[in-house]
């Protein structure tokens, strides 16, 4: 149904699925009748699609995550796995599925699901019979088990794929069969049937059906075949025309050609992964000489190889291998591609190691091994063709009972293949006869023998034949083993019509010796130098070998031989037995009954020995088919009397007798021995309407006395004895449901009870017996009988009372927790009395082992820093007896684990414990445990231990990170413990009773709890965070409404914990969770009124809150939202206190250090931020000095600063960093402590290394002149000490750095003003400005693009007008950045007129506290003609609040100045610059510094003199040497004459540059400079006219002439081409 059928204009729609409603039934708090408040609604669609579904839904978000981060292989992988857990959950939807087919979608849904989990790193699923499952229906110890206990290993069956795709083999040219098997060298057996395939001469099938479809599949290989020293061993035996070289053959005859071997080895090496289907590449190798045909496979895998020839390179045979596992029907379902292919099944030659009764064959496996005929007359040796015939006994031949390998359809005969003139051949040639069981008895072999002539074509000659029968007279088939058959003679005119002629002959040497009475003449005569040797192998589940069998079966044939028969049967093979099982229990209790007093003990000890053959792996799956037999077909009414009597008497006599083996075996069989008594007493009641009722339960009583009898005997000093004891104790349990059908449960129980109770305490006992008598509990606890309330009430004490025992003496601790696991499993908190007689007997026991444990376990992490110094000095453990237990278990642990991996499981396990236990007492139970306690000292030790216990399940890693529902339920179990245990520590160590050591546990599990990570809700998705609410609510809540309670109790005794409490108080109060920050931050409001009351301030508090708040935010705890409501909550604290100032500025303070803490913080994440991380650490070292004055901290930050610098390559910010730390030092030889990297020193050394180390960053830096004054410096502290050495070292380095300053050149770096601008910057930023000193050659573009890129969410402001309010205080970044130029108070020192360039150069831009910027506005109306006359400069100045270069490349704007500059001054100021900027550049091409490049020269000089965009100084003069503008402004007079000076200074450095630009330029330049000197021309012109009349304008002609004169000279010698002469007459002047 969906919505849009109601609400048709609805777009989004929602579809409804079936489902049920569970109600819950609360009470209303304000009202009296109870109503329905709350309603869940359960899905009623499978479980595992509902998981299915939503863990799709979570997967789909992360799936596009592993896209964006580049993690492309899982990316597919997980596509891939998704989309079939959507074709499989269609099907589990679709319905249409038998239950197997879904159980096993189930299965692989779940795989899918887990397997996608943890790649992912999500949390693992608890999971049983493929389903999620409920925690509140499961305890805690069965919720561990599901994923650390260890399931059963049941054998698991290996299966072998092959398949041949190719056979290369041009030189046979014929038709050939191929056969596969499997070979183990080690036995030098064959251990699988064969696989056939035909090929004909060009190598594909014969059968053309058969094209890709060569394949097989070996079947029933163990894990222990698997470990053998396996061979694919494949023969090829060609079909030939021709015999090559020599003679004809015929269609049909067959000759060995090649053999091809494949380690199995080599497959599991390559083959790595279940189901990965390899190719293999078989050499086929020829035979040299064919007598060794037999065993060319072993030649070659021995590598013998002058007995074979190695083929070509391009010879072989192509195959592909894939090893699957499982049972065969499964893999059926799985593989139906693989099966569709007319797959050959290839079965193990003999049984299976698993064999099943539903398992039938009757196969018998004939070899034809060797032969030794005669010449015969002949000159040559024969060829030798044996064929193979199977008769029944009226002389047909069975038809389609000869099959040479799977893979080809049976035959009726078998001829084998020739080896060439050979008398003695040796075949070594496997067939198997799968003759129907009907038929078996009276058929026989029959193997003629023909010579094959090579001169007579076509002519097979016979001349000879043997015979076998299949079975023999006393009905036995034939033995496994080599049989030396007669060869009579016969003539190819010979028939075989009269089988019966030659049947009455004996066949071998046996069947002669047992025929005396042989007639004198016989139809064949037997030529006796002529023998042929076959081996059989039977594997037949109907058919047996065994004489002995036979005539138990049949002892009433020969019942004067019982007794003998009997006590054969122990010999007989178990194979054989188990065949005939019903049969030979029937002939055994027809036996018995026949004789009870004769043949009772043997009957007795023949049923033991086959009751614990089904004991055997082999065996084990007979069981169903002996407990069928006692249910359906045993039929022995009295037998159980003298059974009863036969183990009692066993058991009675374990006392006296040294050799107990067959006491052994009795009390293993014990379990169906009682089968069969309860049986035989069930049926003898049936008969006899229950008579005798009394004497069988005292009978039984009896037995029980003997039981006891055994296991209360001192076995310490009987090897067998202890053996005995421990069959008894194994099978024991076995008999519980057996005795359920004929007693009460009250009344089993009372038998069980006393048994166990009869056996020795752990003391009395050794450690072997230890193991089987708590395997004996551990089994009674997971029994039936345990289940039943009546039973477990008696039960329950005795098994506590032996678990006790030993976990006091902490032994066999992992064998105890199963043990509780099953008790757990069974118990539930309904069960009142049984719980509390479990925390009674457990709970203290239980927390002093999981102490030693967990002591052990913490030395193991001690790299991990998980050590609790305060569990140590709170409990004595008792450490020897577990690590004696531990090193047992290492000892004896065949997979060599690690001592982690030994102690993890015995440590889940008992926690797990230890939590069922607590999870199952309620608060009567809790009251119980608490009143019981003799005295404080006995509470007070309790309360230690398991709030120490409780510590180290936080600190330690019990459970895995994505095992989330453990620790959850954990989690939730401590805090409802500590919720009842925590009235008790009140009332007992409160007051005049306090106790420091009790209270302060208390409080450092609190604590520990509230920070716990898998508590921390915040990181994880919504849905996972809701459904962790929705179950626990936030436990961090209450644990610290627990821990605020407390210390509100504490009352007088507070002080105990200031300031040690301050540093884990404040860690919980940085948990990012607002009601527990507002539950703990008051606290510490309460802190410092205490301190105020005792000390008259709060020093320790403030210092220890100071010290442990830098280094919590640090490890990335705390923010934004914790700073102010700690501000506001202990401001609003404080308001009503006598010391409120002192603690307003103390809040004050800590919110400050908070502040630049989490901006310090948010700065170091990331890579390449490095201007936020200097940024964030230069101001947090600032406030550290300026207003914490916390030196050591200073110190570090200083360092940190410095490192940050380095790591950047500025090394005069390093330089100056390091200067900070240097100023503190003195000259003193004052000792210092070993602080950060420097070595426990004087004062003094530390100095002189710091200023060595700030004189090479300086060096590095090229900021020679600050370096200057630390070399003199150092050099007065050397000259004071008489230290030449070190002097004479430091005045060069003075020299060095001199001449750097007069010879290397220097970029002059541009200058940045930043504004950050919105609430989303960090503190330190927000709403300022700074100037930042660039890198060298890096323009305005380059800058701003590192600034955003370094600020990604910053928007750039277009314009540089100051920001408004509304921009201030948005919720975003603005970013505003443009160029500024330093202004530098060199102009102002006259002695520097005459300093070199340089060095003035230098001064102009380090040390610069002052920049400029300018904006160029109209005052009035726009001037159309020339603008430059209404053109004012906005000039706004920017003051620092230190100089650069210095501890940073930023500095924050201090202050700023606004002036406006006029029209003129500010032409006045643009001249002056050119000029300079022309003065540097030629000055720099003077003195050859840049190598030939004339380019910026040539572009400088063009703008200057054919200024195209603003007219140059053309306009200038134009505007103000106007004698209109000169009236105008009379004011301005001496700025006009400073303008025209400074053109006039221009035109002087312009022709100075032209000189040399004329010397530099390249000859394809020249008619650019040919220009340059023509617009100068006109330049100069203009300037003299104009200059002229403004000269005598203001009275300054003289000098205008002067210098108008000196430019005519200059520029007369430039037109008569005399410009080497005038560069070599001119210079260029340092100033104007």
């Amino acid at each position: 149904m969906l919505l849009r059928d109601y609400f048709p204009t609805v777009e989004n729609w929602l579809k409804l699925t079936s489902c049920t409603s569970v109600r819950f039934l609360l009470s209303s708090p304000n009202a009296s009748h109870l109503c329905w408040r709350y309603r869940t609604v359960v899905p009623l669609e499978d479980p595992i699609i509902t998981e299915t579904t939503s863990t799709l839904q979570e997967w789909g978000v992360l799936w596009k995550q592993l896209y964006v981060k580049h993690k492309v292989d899982l990316f597919h992988k997980l596509r891939h796995v998704m989309n079939e857990l959507i074709d499989l959950r269609r099907q589990l939807i679709q319905g249409h599925l038998a239950q197997d087919q879904t159980r096993e979608i189930k299965r692989h849904i779940t795989v899918r699901l887990d397997w996608g989990n943890e790649h992912l790193g999500l949390d693992l699923v608890p999971r049983k019979e493929f389903e999620m499952v409920d925690q509140d229906h499961i305890s805690v110890s069965e919720l561990y088990k599901l994923r650390h206990g260890d399931g059963c290993q049941v054998p698991v069956q290996h299966h072998l794929f092959i398949n041949l795709k190719s056979f290369t083999y041009n030189t046979i040219s014929e038709d050939a069969d191929v056969f596969f098997s499997l070979y183990d060298t080690r036995d030098n057996k064959q251990i699988s049937e064969k696989f056939m395939v035909r090929l004909n001469k060009n190598g594909g099938p014969k059968n053309p059906e058969k094209v890709d479809r060569l394949c097989a599949l070996f079947t029933d290989l163990s894990s222990k075949d698997l470990k053998r020293d396996l061979y694919i061993v494949t023969h090829v035996i060609r079909t030939a025309n021709a015999l090559l070289f020599l003679l004809l053959w015929y269609p049909g005859r067959m000759r060995p050609y090649g053999c091809a071997v494949l380690a199995m080895s080599d497959v599991f090496h390559t083959i790595t992964d279940l189901k990965e289907e390899k190719d293999f590449v078989l050499k086929v190798y020829t035979c040299n000489n064919e007598n060794e045909w037999f065993q060319i496979h072993e030649n070659i895998i021995r590598k013998s190889s002058t007995k074979y020839s190695a083929p070509s390179t391009n010879y072989g045979l192509i195959i592909s291998l894939q090893l699957l596992r499982g049972e065969l029907d499964q893999i059926r379902r799985e593989n139906q591609a693989v099966f569709s292919r007319a797959l050959a099944i290839t079965r193990k030659l003999g049984f299976p190691d698993v064999i099943m009764p539903g398992d039938t064959r009757n196969d018998l496996y004939l070899t034809l091994e060797r032969g030794d005929f005669e010449r015969g007359g002949k000159s040559v040796q024969k060829n030798i063709e044996v064929t193979v015939y199977v008769l029944y006994a009226d002389g047909d031949t069975l038809k389609d009972c000869i099959s040479l390998g799977s893979g080809e359809p049976n035959t009726s005969e078998h001829r084998s293949f020739v080896l060439y003139h050979n008398n003695s051949p040796r075949w070594s040639e496997m067939i198997k006869l799968p003759i129907p069981i009907d038929r078996f008895r009276g058929s026989h072999l029959r193997f003629e023998f023909r010579h094959c002539s090579t001169k007579d074509k076509g002519e097979k000659k016979l001349f000879g034949f043997s015979f076998t029968p299949l079975m023999r007279e006393d009905g036995t088939t034939l033995s496994d083993e080599s049989h030396e058959l007669y060869v009579y003679k016969c003539d190819e005119n010979t028939t075989f019509s009269n089988q019966g002629l030659y049947l009455s002959m004996p066949c071998c040497k046996e069947d002669f010796n047992s025929c005396p009475n042989l007639p004198s003449t016989l139809p064949f005569q037997r030529n006796p130098k002529e023998t042929f040797w076959v081996s059989t192998q039977l594997c037949s589940t109907k058919l047996t070998q065994n004489v002995d069998l036979l005539a138990l079966l049949n002892w009433k044939a020969h019942p004067d031989k019982v007794l003998d028969i009997l006590g054969q049967l122990r010999h007989i093979n178990g194979e054989e037995i188990v065949k005939f099982l019903r049969d030979v229990l029937d002939t055994l209790f027809c036996l018995l009954d026949d004789n009870t007093d004769k043949y009772g003990p043997l009957v007795f000890q023949s049923l033991v020995f086959i009751i614990n053959l089904l004991r055997d792996s082999r065996f084990y799956h007979f069981r169903p088919v002996m407990e069928a037999y006692i249910q359906n077909h045993f039929a022995g009414a009295l037998a159980y009397k003298e059974l009863i009597r036969c183990l009692k008497w066993y058991m009675d006599r374990s006392a006296e007798v040294v050799r107990q083996d067959h006491i052994q075996e009795a009390m293993r069989a014990l379990e169906y021995l009682l089968k069969f008594i309860v049986q035989s007493r069930i049926l003898y009641s049936r008969a006899t309407c229950g008579m005798e009722e009394e004497l069988f339960r005292a009978s039984i009583q009896e037995l029980f006395q003997s039981i006891r009898f055994v296991l209360s005997l001192d076995s310490r000093s009987s090897e067998t004895l202890v053996f005995t004891q421990a069959a008894l104790l194994n099978s024991f349990p076995d008999i519980f449901d057996e005795l359920l059908q004929m007693f009460t449960v009250q009344e089993v129980a009372e038998y069980v009870r006393g048994t166990l109770g009869s056996m020795p305490s752990t003391v009395d006992i050794g450690q072997s017996m230890d193991v089987v008598k708590l395997q004996s509990i551990a089994r009674t606890v997971e029994s039936r009988l345990f289940f039943f309330p009546e039973s477990r009430s008696i039960l329950l004490p005795v098994v506590l009372h032996h678990i006790h025992l030993h976990l006091r003496q902490q032994r066999e601790l992992l064998i105890c927790s199963g043990i509780l696991t099953s008790i757990f499993s069974i118990i539930n908190t309904s069960a009142m009395e049984e719980v509390e007689m479990m925390v009674e007997s457990l709970l203290d026991v239980l927390l002093q082992t999981l102490l030693s444990i967990m002591s052990k376990s913490q030395s193991l992490e001690t790299a991990r820093g998980q050590r609790c110094p305060q569990c140590t000095a709170e409990i004595t453990v008792r450490d020897s007896p577990l690590l004696h237990y531990m090193k047992k278990i290492r000892f004896c642990n065949a997979w060599n684990l690690t001592d982690m991996e030994v102690f993890l499981p015995v440590q889940g396990e008992y926690v797990s414990t230890l939590l069922s236990l607590l999870r199952q007492m309620t608060e009567v139970h809790f009251h119980h445990l608490l009143n019981n306690f003799h005295s404080k000292e006995e509470l007070k030790e309790f309360l230690l231990k398991i709030f120490c216990v409780f510590r180290n399940l936080m600190k330690l890693t019990i459970f895995p990170r994505d095992w989330s529902v453990m620790r959850l339920l954990t989690s939730h179990v401590i805090v409802v413990t500590t919720q009842y245990l925590s009235p008790a520590l009140h009332k007992n160590f409160s007051e005049a009773d306090f106790d420091f050591k009790v209270w302060n546990s208390f409080f450092s599990l609190t604590v520990l709890y509230i920070n716990q990570p898998s508590l921390q809700l915040e990181p994880l998705t919504q849905a996972k965070r809701k459904k962790v609410l929705d179950k626990y609510g936030d436990m961090r809540v209450m644990m610290a409404y627990e821990l605020f309670s407390m210390w509100q109790k504490l009352g007088e005794n507070k002080p105990h914990f200031i300031p040690g409490m301050m540093g884990p108080f404040l860690g919980v109060t940085l948990v990012p969770q607002s009601e527990v920050r507002n539950i703990m931050i008051p606290i510490f409001h309460d802190m410092m009124d205490w301190e105020q009351r005792q000390n008259g301030n709060f020093k320790l508090v403030e210092a220890e809150l100071m010290d442990k708040l830098e280094s919590m935010v640090s490890d990335g705890k705390g923010d934004g939202n914790h700073r102010e409501l700690f501000g506001l909550l202990l401001l609003e604290k404080i308001e009503q206190e006598t010391w409120r100032e002192t603690g307003i500025s103390f809040v004050t303070s800590v919110t400050r250090l908070m502040e630049r803490l989490l901006d310090y913080r948010e700065c170091m994440k990331g890579d390449e931020m490095e201007n936020k991380k200097i940024g964030g650490s230069s101001n947090l070292m600032n406030f550290y000095k300026s207003e914490m004055n916390k030196e050591e901290m200073y110190i570090r930050y200083i360092h940190k600063l410095c490192d940050l610098h380095l790591q950047a390559e500025d090394y005069t910010e390093s330089a100056f960093t390091l200067l900070l730390y240097w100023e503190l030092l003195h000259w003193e030889d004052r000792p210092l402590r070993e602080f950060l990297h420097y070595p426990t020193q004087s004062e003094w050394q530390r100095k002189e290394g710091l200023s060595r180390k700030v004189l090479h960053y300086f060096n590095k830096g090229k900021c020679w002149e600050y370096g200057i004054s630390l070399c003199r410096e150092l050099a007065f502290q050397y000259e004071t000490l008489y230290d030449y050495q070190s002097l004479s070292w430091i005045r060069k380095m003075e020299a060095a750095y001199y001449d750097n300053i007069i010879e290397q050149q220097r970029i002059e770096p541009e200058f940045f003003r930043m504004g950050f601008y919105g609430r989303k910057f960090p503190f330190f930023l927000r709403n300022k400005e700074f100037v930042c000193r660039g890198y060298d050659y890096e323009r305005l573009e380059d800058f701003q693009q590192r600034m955003l890129g370094e600020f990604p969410q910053a928007i750039a402001m277009q314009h540089p007008n100051q920001p408004d309010d509304a921009l201030l205080q948005s919720d975003a970044q603005y970013l505003q950045i443009y160029a500024v130029t330093p202004v530098s108070d060199i102009t102002d020192v006259p002695q520097l007129e005459r300093v070199p360039e340089r060095i003035k150069s230098f001064y102009r831009i380090n040390n610069v506290t002052r920049f400029h910027y300018d904006r160029p506005f109209h005052k009035g109306p726009k001037d159309r003609e020339n603008e430059f006359r209404s053109l004012w400069i906005e000039r706004t100045t920017l003051i620092l609040s230190r100089p650069l270069p210095g501890i940073s490349r930023w500095a924050e704007v201090e202050r700023r100045e606004l002036v406006e500059v006029s029209p003129l001054e500010n032409a006045i100021y643009v001249v002056e610059n050119k000029t300079q900027e022309l003065r540097t550049l030629i000055s720099q091409y003077q003195h050859r510094q840049h190598h030939g490049n004339i380019n910026p020269l040539s572009m400088l000089l063009n703008g200057v003199i054919d200024a195209a965009v603003n007219g140059g100084i053309a306009r200038y003069q134009e505007a103000f040497f106007d004698k209109e503008y000169i009236n105008s402004q009379p004011e301005d007079t001496e700025r006009i004459a400073q303008l025209n000076d400074l053109m006039q200074e221009q035109v002087h450095i312009l022709g100075v540059g032209l000189a040399v630009h004329e010397k530099l330029v390249h000859p394809e330049m020249r008619p650019l400079h040919k220009k340059l000197i023509d617009q100068f021309h006109m330049m100069r012109a203009g300037l003299h006219q104009v200059s002229g009349s403004t000269c005598s304008s203001v009275c300054v002609c003289a000098r205008a002439c002067a210098v108008s004169v000196n430019i005519q000279s200059s520029l007369y010698m430039w037109s008569n081409r005399g410009c080497q002469r005038a560069t070599q007459g001119s210079t260029l002047p340092e100033a104007s």
